[in-house]
């Protein structure tokens, strides 16, 4: 354990100075038979642009409520940390009409509308492209938003381990709790630095959220997430296993 991690902001931290080159997450979308890979870098510098975006354009303070009406997918795991980096509380699936801003996918735009605030639109293409007919009328394309942000971020005003980061199945948990309950996930996943994991399940539950992302970054170790792979037939799913070198599995 690292005493100098308080809140999932430091784990992406950490990650970066202990091998900022090396795989940490490796997205599949088994639907488009698409893969993406990022590095800790690359990661961070797609955190950055969101947490600049929300912070600068967005206009989304500390203790604010962002809807994220996203699937499991890398660019999801960048909005969990841009929150994180700059204390909105992101609210997994959670109610557009009371949240200050949202961020929904395609098949979620309709229910999207119901917020007041601003309101964003991801093609999820997995390299992020943009619509190609225009964002939905009311909505900024995330593929126009974000690329232009800046590469580092700076907080105005940082969040602390005790204020609320994260709402999953209504429940709230503060930046301390979400890195307590990774740390305790990822030991009882048998996590340690190096392990890679391949997970399978969503981010609409806990413990989708971490298996996919918050306990491989707590035990310094890397995820494949592959929300679709369930659908693979057994030797595929083995040879997925083999070629991305994974050492642990949840599904």
């Amino acid at each position: 354990m690292n005493s100098s991690e308080h809140t999932p902001a430091d784990l992406l931290r950490s990650a970066l100075a202990a091998d900022a080159g090396r795989p940490l997450v490796t997205y599949y979308d088994d639907t488009l038979g698409a893969r993406v890979e990022l590095s800790a870098t690359t990661l961070a510098n797609w955190v950055a642009k969101m947490a600049n975006a929300l912070q600068d354009d967005l206009v989304v303070e500390r203790g604010q409520r962002l809807a994220l009406l996203l699937p499991a997918h890398w660019q999801t795991a960048a909005w969990l940390l841009a929150c994180a980096a700059t204390g909105v509380v992101a609210e997994i699936d959670g109610d557009p009409e009371d949240a200050d801003a949202v961020v929904a996918g395609p098949d979620r735009i309709e229910e999207a509308r119901a917020c007041r605030g601003e309101r964003i639109a991801v093609s999820l293409h997995p390299l992020g492209a943009r619509f190609p007919a225009g964002p939905p009328d009311g909505f900024q394309d995330h593929a126009l938003l974000i690329p232009g942000q800046g590469d580092a971020f700076t907080s105005f005003d940082p969040p602390g381990p005790e204020d609320p980061l994260l709402v999953v199945e209504g429940q709230e948990m503060t930046g301390a709790e979400v890195l307590a309950a990774a740390r305790e996930d990822a030991g009882d996943l048998g996590l340690s630095a190096g392990a890679r994991l391949l997970s399978l399940r969503g981010y609409d539950t806990w413990e989708g959220l971490s298996a996919g992302l918050f306990a491989p970054l707590a035990a310094g170790a890397s995820v494949v997430l592959a929300p679709g792979a369930a659908r693979l037939e057994e030797a595929a799913l083995a040879a997925r296993r083999t070629s991305e070198g994974v050492t642990h599995f949840a599904d």
